[in-house]
């Protein structure tokens, strides 16, 4: 599908008033579970729950636009993944995970500050989403803001306590700015 085709696919999806991702009633019991269990699989089996939710819309045209975006971020088509991102987002605010797949495509083209915007959009709308800060942690390492990056890998391990990732990065950014304390 070539960039306009896109566009007038995009320009066809009307806003509705519908139940959003990170508003389903499933999360609580999965973010529970997230927090009681070390066990690996059960942790990687929950965390793909919660993405799955994440994705789910009440608009079947929004999910596959989304499932396209990804696709185009994954080709690297970047300009056409943005455009749908950005419709998507443009139609449906409350729709966290639009903004964070736009916060990840701005990370992989190197646009930090824009990451970091739409980052901070999903926590607004969905404190708990683990990718997210997860995500705001790594662009503040490549900003060198290891005081900030560390603060997102608190609030990670806080909603998500056995993250080998969180804790691993906590850890390198920890030893980091004890190194540059002395």
């Amino acid at each position: 599908m070539r960039p306009n085709q896109i566009l007038l696919f995009c320009l066809l999806l009307l806003p509705s008033l519908g139940w959003a991702d990170q508003t389903d009633s499933r999360l609580d019991v999965l973010f529970d579970t997230l927090m009681d269990t070390a066990d690996t699989q059960i942790i990687r089996s929950t965390e793909n729950q919660i993405m799955e939710i994440w994705l789910q819309h009440s608009n079947s045209d929004v999910e596959e636009l989304m499932q396209m975006g990804t696709q185009r971020m994954n080709g690297r088509l970047y300009s056409e993944a943005l455009l749908i991102f950005s419709r998507i987002i443009e139609n449906f605010p409350n729709y966290a995970e639009a903004w964070n797949k736009r916060a990840t495509l701005y990370y992989i083209a190197g646009n930090q500050d824009a990451s970091i915007a739409d980052i901070e959009k999903v926590l607004a709308l969905e404190p708990r989403h683990f990718g997210a800060l997860s995500g705001l942690g790594l662009v503040y390492i490549q900003q060198e803001e290891l005081s900030k990056a560390r603060q997102a890998f608190e609030k990670l391990i806080a909603v998500h306590p056995n993250s080998p990732n969180a804790k691993q990065n906590l850890r390198a950014v920890i030893e980091s700015l004890r190194l540059n304390i002395i």
